[in-house]
């Protein structure tokens, strides 16, 4: 019974998606016009969810062992996110897959394939809708859905599914940015129409047709066909006059027709020239930089340290979620527990910012964090003979030490200084 109370549940929610988001009408208006790609018919979405999921999928991916910090080479499950998750994607496909998923849907699944001992040999991607986590009166979680190989639906163990999920009120379903951000989008949608329409009237507001003969809406014969003239004259009217290419075309008119256009007034102008803040909005919404989406005029260093800033709070969380995600159910409960932990090196992130990389890598070798080889490493160069020796500054020295340090220094510069002959 309960099966079959979850199976009517995830057949009644598969409509709760951006394909058919059925039960996201507002007001009896649906909020993206019934279609996905509404949405991303705005630039700033678009590139908003290009640039998450590109930085994301870019990033190298590597086996960490938490206690001693080593990478750990040649595992299954690196092996997997690193080289071809499923046959038809690569892995950089499929991560910006299942991160565009995320940002899109709220939600993203893929169903993890395993070998007789229980470690991963492919992750096939579930469409959006076709899974559903619940909780069974036990308060044990579960996911219902729909395999991608039968085709057939069923219950799956919460460790067979990855679920990647963006920001939720429940824990257990995500909820999409372009839900969250309904109003700011419809906004720039109705802007872009607006816009589309100045200008496919020649940046025209309107104007009027004028005559003396009575045009009163009623149904007139021509030619055997019932039309109304006004609409008759309006649809001719537009069909010669409006859009670029037909801009300042000579207009001809007879039966006591006049033209009266009506010029566009600043307040359409400054309208038109709002939809920068519609970007910028939409920029808060991602949390994305305003130099990455061409908005705002900031200096060179300002997008530098913006730069910055979207690893520190855009990137980081959701790379955080990612990591912990693949570790609890793509390693053995064995692995997890030596403390291994599947890793992803944000440092790619800056790999088009030669400065940025460069003070990052000096400053790190200079305290002592990293050596040669670290950073090699990062840069996907070999070790070098040497090249693990790590180098601290003797310029500093805790407090405590410095006066017997100094008191040394000194007392072994006046031994020299006496043992010299004048």
């Amino acid at each position: 019974m309960i099966v079959d109370k979850i199976l009517h549940r995830i057949r009644g929610q598969t409509t709760l998606t951006l394909d058919d988001p059925t039960g996201w009408s507002t007001g009896g208006s649906t909020l993206f016009g019934g279609k996905e790609m509404q949405a991303m018919k705005l630039p700033a979405v678009n590139a908003c969810i290009e640039i998450i999921s590109d930085s994301v999928a870019k990033m190298p991916i590597y086996l960490m062992d938490g206690e001693t910090r080593e990478r750990v080479p040649d595992h299954p499950a690196v092996r997997l996110l690193t080289g071809r998750p499923t046959e038809a994607l690569t892995a950089f496909d499929y991560h910006k897959l299942m991160e565009s998923r995320r940002i899109a849907y709220g939600n993203a699944y893929a169903l993890i394939l395993r070998d007789k001992w229980g470690q991963p040999v492919e992750l096939l991607p579930i469409a959006p809708g076709y899974m559903l986590p619940i909780l069974d009166t036990n308060a044990k979680l579960w996911y219902v859905g729909i395999n991608p190989k039968t085709h057939e639906y069923r219950k799956f163990w919460p460790t067979d599914v990855l679920h990647y999920k963006a920001f939720s009120t429940d824990g257990l379903e995500g909820i999409s940015y372009l839900r969250r951000g309904a109003e700011t989008i419809e906004a720039a949608l109705q802007a872009q129409r607006y816009e589309s329409n100045y200008y496919r009237n020649g940046g025209q507001v309107s104007g009027i047709l004028t005559t003396d003969t009575d045009l009163s809406p009623r149904p007139t014969t021509i030619g055997g066909e019932k039309v109304d003239i006004k609409s008759k004259i309006r649809a001719e009217w537009e069909s010669i006059h409006s859009g670029a290419d037909n801009a300042y075309r000579i207009a001809v008119l007879d039966n006591g027709l006049k033209y009266t256009p009506l010029t566009a007034t600043n307040r359409d102008a400054q309208f038109i020239e709002s939809k920068a803040a519609s970007v910028e909005d939409i920029a808060r919404l991602f949390n994305i930089p305003f130099y990455k989406l061409g908005a705002g005029k900031e200096s060179y260093a300002a997008n530098t340290q913006a730069a910055i800033e979207y690893i520190q709070r855009t990137l980081s969380p959701i790379v955080s979620e990612h990591e912990q995600e693949d570790t609890h159910k793509l390693l053995l409960e064995s692995e997890c527990s030596r403390g291994l932990q599947l890793r992803r090196n944000m440092m790619g992130e800056l790999r088009g910012d030669w400065t940025a990389r460069a003070a990052w890598y000096k400053s790190m070798r200079e305290i002592g964090a990293y050596s040669v080889d670290d950073i090699r490493a990062l840069e996907d160069l070999p070790d070098v003979p040497g090249g693990d020796d790590r180098l601290a500054s003797l310029n500093y020295v805790p407090l405590e030490d410095w006066r017997d340090l100094s008191r040394r220094r000194n007392g072994a510069d006046g031994e020299e200084q006496k043992g010299v002959t004048p």
